[in-house]
């Protein structure tokens, strides 16, 4: 393919992840609609949430590693294949044990599309990896500054909040349609076995495979529990209406799109390492819900919504991820397999504790996420450590 060609597959790579942005906050942004449909509270709604979680969970590992055997554009397809039936589903569910099983595919879809796109973005533009990664950011932050607005007009005008669901698979199904006939980069796969990838690694290897991995795990969970709570936080801690809570999350989501616009800029010019961005980012994050925790003020938590979103959902997940891939670059399906098996664990356990955590009031949420976020800075010590002689810009 010819960059035009390129650059006019990778938009609709992007689109399925802009609507994946709509679907990490639909079931949040419509708790109390559906709350009401299965006749459960907000808590209950937050556990089917988890079940995400569990679909990454079942299917990620796998798929990543089947993803370099049999190649990408399987499992982008699998992947639209799968979430159509989540929107659908959820609308239709009378009870939060059918709901469950939808959120557990939507988890599936989520992986599949991860093993597919990430690998065939790195391997479409193989000089500029770690900004077309992060361009997936800007497109599910994108999805997740819509999403609370048009749930929010559909509400003002008294409309069925399944509008919102059904949208997301119409455009999907759309997608699909370019997906099926277009052309992947070709990479050869024949010669890779799964039990290739059980070669030794030294200590050093091994440090940074397991720090990366917990980061993965630590940087979806950051981002998480803002973007799941964030409303809750306004509500409940600052006694906001619903509308101007919810609007917390799209100011959050406008921060994560500057966040990923800096981390382009930085990254496609070569400024800053891979691994400085990282450790700055979970810095800036740590400092950041810290003060939101310890000063209930509208002003802060308005600016600390945007300033979150720019530093823990500002594409650092991805270039956690990046970095992953340079340091071990045989195996790249496999490295996103494993790193976002992290992630799935992240959406699967952090939904269960702050269901628990709730119970004592939103702001222990919140305390648990500046825990959560020190975590981030010491992995991103580690590997800043432990890659320090490497030449490779990305890292």
């Amino acid at each position: 393919m010819d960059r035009t060609e390129r650059v006019k597959f990778s938009w609709h790579l992007y689109l399925n992840y802009l609507i994946h942005g709509m679907a990490i906050v639909i079931l949040a942004q419509n708790m109390n609609a559906l709350g009401n449909q299965w006749h459960v509270s907000d808590a209950k709604v937050a556990m089917v949430i988890s079940s995400l979680g569990i679909g990454r969970l079942l299917v990620l590992y796998f798929s990543g590693l089947l993803s370099d055997k049999y190649g990408r554009k399987l499992f982008v397809r699998m992947g639209i294949l799968t979430y159509i039936p989540f929107f659908i589903g959820i609308v239709l569910s009378p009870n939060v044990y059918v709901a469950y099983f939808f959120g557990i595919l939507a988890g599936m879809a989520n992986s599949f599309l991860d093993s597919g796109t990430y690998p065939a973005l790195m391997e479409t533009f193989p000089t500029n990896a770690t900004t077309a990664n992060v361009l997936i950011k800007a497109f599910a932050s994108i999805g997740e500054l819509i999403l609370p607005i048009f749930v929010t007009i559909l509400e003002a005008f008294n409309l069925w909040y399944g509008y919102s669901f059904i949208f997301c698979a119409a455009v999907l199904a759309l997608n699909y349609l370019f997906i099926r006939k277009a052309k992947f980069v070709d990479v050869d796969v024949s010669g890779i076995k799964i039990k290739d990838s059980k070669s030794k690694l030294s200590v050093v290897e091994k440090v940074n495979a397991v720090t990366l991995t917990v980061y993965g795990y630590i940087a979806m969970s950051t981002f998480y529990l803002v973007s799941q709570w964030l409303t809750k936080y306004g509500q409940e801690a600052l006694n906001m209406n619903t509308a101007h809570a919810r609007y917390l999350v799209s100011i959050y989501s406008m921060g994560s799109i500057v966040g990923v616009i800096i981390t382009t800029v930085l990254t496609s010019r070569h400024l800053l390492k891979g691994t400085h961005i990282m450790f700055l980012s979970t810095v800036i994050s740590f400092v950041t819900l810290t003060t939101m925790t310890a000063i209930l003020n509208p002003t802060v938590i308005l600016i600390g919504s945007f300033l979150v979103g720019a530093s823990a959902a500002g594409g650092v997940l991805q270039v956690g991820l990046t970095i992953m891939s340079e340091l071990f670059p045989k195996r790249k399906g496999m490295v996103t397999g494993i790193y976002y098996t992290a992630g799935g664990l992240s959406s699967f356990t952090i939904p269960v504790i702050t269901g628990f955590l709730y119970n004592n009031g939103v702001r222990s949420i919140m305390v648990f996420d500046c825990v959560i976020a020190v975590i981030g800075v010491l992995c991103s010590v580690v590997v800043i450590l432990n890659t320090r002689n490497k030449s490779a810009i990305g890292v």
